[in-house]
């Protein structure tokens, strides 16, 4: 009896061998703050869903469109369940496979085939046979811990495709909220090149009127012409490029809108984000989604290593089965008509010219690569999110000194408009100074809608939650 305990014993300790290495997560390699942060009193980016953090409610119309119908989120979701089945199937195969088998059959046969014809005479015989049982065939007796770290590996590479729709996901939105600004900026854009158009027809009216009556040369009135086409070739690019902008607006929220949409902002206007607080890098590796997807994988591929250290050990599986069999229907299930087999292999490659030497080489080299795309992730995570507030920052600063210098341009073609006018200058230093305004007012609509963008890549980069 204590044999056979000290024999269960060993089972049981077998059973829980992992020949898996302890993982252990590699040191991210970047600074323990942000550059230059600032300090903020808003929520981690996390906590924020996108719904409280836009102000736009346009936008925010577009983002749920997007969410609903983008094409390429619902390809993301179907390969999680894709990755969710393999795993369910990795689960499955720890647990013996019982298949159960009903059998019935009617024979005729000449009595000679049967050796029976001597002592019988000659004709045939008709003889029934039914039988029912249940087996399991080779079920692996996972003392090795081969099985359990293919399945870990299944399950860590379905939560890094759950990782990888979410990242999908917060990239969907910063594409959605950097095209609509895009979009926005160059409507602006398009109204302001409009008022300049119009401005300017008039003055080439007048223009012409000068030239009609001999009060200027044609020179004047060539200046006019290209200040006009500047207008015209602008308006025409503006209008171009917004167009695209609404087609690739259009793609990614999956179709048309069918709902009303509400009133968007100026891009100018206030409020458009929540305020964020920055955090510190360490706290990245817990919430970006890119970030855990790479350690999901690099896991997975911690359990591989494991997987094929076990192909050097035994495989030893059981097979049984337990049924009745009888050549008569009734009294099928009578103890006489029991029938079973219970039997155990064990299996072991001895030559195989290095492949199981290989294939644990090629899994720990999996696992360096993956290591070194873990750590390559993390600092393309701090880069982002660096760059964003040096953004931040600096566009702020080109906005404000913009302003200045729209309203110094403003100054100056009014003064030249009145120069002119007056016959103190020429036509030339009117056609300067509109023309400077014109690119001046169009560079800070530019400028506005670039801080605006920058905005949402640092809500993407500090991984603000993507549900609102």
């Amino acid at each position: 009896m204590r044999n056979r305990a000290h024999i269960l014993i060993g089972v049981a300790l077998l059973g829980g061998c992992n020949m898996a290495p302890k993982y252990v997560q590699p040191v991210p390699p970047v600074p323990a703050s942000f550059p230059g942060a600032p300090s903020s009193g808003g929520e981690s980016a996390a906590a924020v869903g996108w719904q409280r953090f836009f102000g736009d409610p346009q936008l925010k119309a577009y983002i749920a469109a997007a969410l609903a119908n983008n094409r390429d989120l619902a390809a993301a979701a179907a390969r999680i369940e894709q990755a969710k089945a393999q795993f369910r199937i990795r689960q499955a195969e720890q647990l013996p496979q019982v298949d159960g088998s009903a059998n019935g059959t009617r024979t005729r046969a000449p009595l000679g085939s049967l050796g029976l014809g001597d002592s019988l005479g000659s004709g045939s015989i008709t003889y029934n046979q039914y039988s029912v049982r249940v087996a399991t065939s080779a079920f692996e007796l996972d003392f090795w811990g081969r099985v359990r770290n293919l399945s870990e590996s299944a399950r860590r590479s379905y939560l890094a495709t759950v990782e990888a729709q979410r990242a999908f996901r917060l990239s969907l939105i910063g594409d959605v909220a950097a095209t609509y600004y895009s979009i926005r900026a160059g409507e602006e854009g398009i109204a302001l090149a409009e008022r300049t158009l119009a401005s300017r027809r008039q003055g080439l009216g007048i223009a012409k009127l000068r030239l009609d009556a001999g009060v200027t040369s044609s020179v004047d009135y060539d200046q006019s012409v290209a200040l006009l086409t500047q207008a015209q070739t602008e308006l025409a690019d503006l209008r171009r490029t917004t167009e695209q902008q609404r087609n690739q607006l259009l793609v990614l929220i999956g179709g048309p809108m069918t709902a009303p949409l509400p009133a968007g902002r100026p891009i100018g206007d206030a409020g458009q984000f929540a305020a964020l607080d920055t955090g510190i890098p360490s706290a990245l590796l817990q919430i970006r989604p890119d970030i855990l997807q790479a350690e999901q994988q690099l896991q997975a591929a911690n359990a591989d290593i494991g997987a094929a250290r076990a192909a050097f050990f035994p495989t030893i599986s059981l097979t049984g089965a337990f049924g009745f069999a009888s050549p008569q229907l009734q009294g099928l299930f009578d103890g006489n008509n029991q029938n079973w087999s219970f039997g155990g292999s064990a299996a072991l490659p001895i030559f195989d010219w290095g492949k199981r030497e290989r294939q644990l080489e090629a899994t720990k080299a999996r696992r360096d690569e993956l290591a070194a795309s873990y750590q390559r992730t993390v600092q393309n995570a701090f880069r982002e999110v660096s760059d964003a507030l040096v953004g931040q920052q600096r566009y702020r600063e080109q906005i404000e000194a913009q302003e200045q210098a729209v309203a110094a341009q403003r100054r100056l073609a009014e003064t030249a408009t009145l120069r002119y006018n007056n016959g103190i200058a020429i036509y030339l230093e009117v056609l300067d100074a509109e023309r400077n305004l014109f690119l001046a007012e169009q560079q800070l609509i530019r400028l506005r809608a670039t801080e605006l963008q920058n905005g949402v890549s640092l809500y993407t980069a500090l991984g603000g939650g993507s549900d609102g």
